[in-house]
């Protein structure tokens, strides 16, 4: 007698740990013909905030952590997932995506993981500056992690728009809370490969939930220091940033598509330190 599975329901990744939505709310996941495949929780207000606590208490040890550790780990996560390829390509397809086209997002999003692996311990140098000044001191600007980053990842649920979304913040020292408003299947699963590729808890959250409700609250809140809006709509993109004055949040804008590889994605998300110190002291 064959197994015909067993349906999944797909809870949030907060702090290392997998908790149902604290509101007890779904997203019923549905095929391209309109057959049931999953449920995955809907993710709350009270939900994000906890994220956000989570995030902040893992923020400091991980900033703090060395350049070396960071780029090993973002490579572990892509030896992970590039052993669980089979399983991404079958969830993709249960929505109707062709294997190839499955097959290409997730080979992006390993070569994401990689490129930014490997920036690990070189955008310091890139954006790192000795100033000229005409006192005897020497000034250094360096740059540093902002703290508590807030992701809204591309609206079309790809991995790769995922990945492009939240590894260069990552990488710099920040603190990821994720919103994925999309494809809900490959987020948690991705959520799963980070369980098991040394990511300490807490320093990325991934949340599915609805736009509309969550948005307002990750430029709202008070301890989140910025934020990463990927979006096409022209009045989403203005609220947004309306909401977020009120703490000087940091907002940076990107198209409804996944993030170019590029070092200056980190830089968005790093507060640049300059140090003075005397001649010959």
């Amino acid at each position: 007698m064959s197994n015909p599975g067993i349906p999944k329901t797909y809870k949030l990744f907060i702090g290392g740990k997998f908790p149902r939505t604290e509101s007890g709310r779904i997203l019923e996941v549905t095929g391209p013909k309109g057959e049931f495949l999953a449920n995955a929780s809907r993710a709350s207000r009270k939900d994000f905030r906890n994220s956000v606590v989570a995030a902040r208490k893992a923020s400091g040890s991980w900033a703090g952590a060395t350049a070396y550790l960071k780029g090993q780990i973002l490579y572990r996560i892509a030896e992970v997932l590039d052993g669980r390829k089979d399983q991404f390509v079958k969830e993709m397809s249960l929505l109707g995506v062709s294997s190839k086209s499955a097959m290409e997002d997730i080979v992006a999003s390993i070569d994401l993981l990689v490129h930014y692996a490997g920036w690990s311990d070189k955008y310091q140098q890139l954006f790192s500056s000795v100033n000229p000044v005409s006192s005897p001191h020497f000034t250094f600007s360096v740059p540093e992690p902002s703290g508590v980053v807030g992701v809204v990842a591309p609206s079309d649920g790809s991995l790769a728009g995922l990945v492009s979304a939240m590894a260069p913040i990552v990488v710099g020292g920040n603190s990821a809370v994720v919103l994925v408003s999309g494809n809900p299947l490959s987020a948690i699963s991705f959520a799963e490969v980070l369980a098991t590729s040394d990511v300490p808890g807490g320093v990325i959250n991934i949340l599915t939930g609805l736009r509309a409700e969550l948005v307002p609250e990750f430029a709202r809140h008070m301890d989140v220091n910025a934020l990463l809006l990927c979006s096409d709509d022209a009045e989403e993109r203005k609220n947004t940033e309306l909401e977020a004055v009120e703490n000087l949040k940091r907002v940076a804008l990107s198209p409804d598509q996944a993030l170019t590889q590029s070092p200056y994605h980190i830089c968005d998300f790093q507060e640049i330190k300059t140090t003075w110190h005397p001649v010959g002291v």
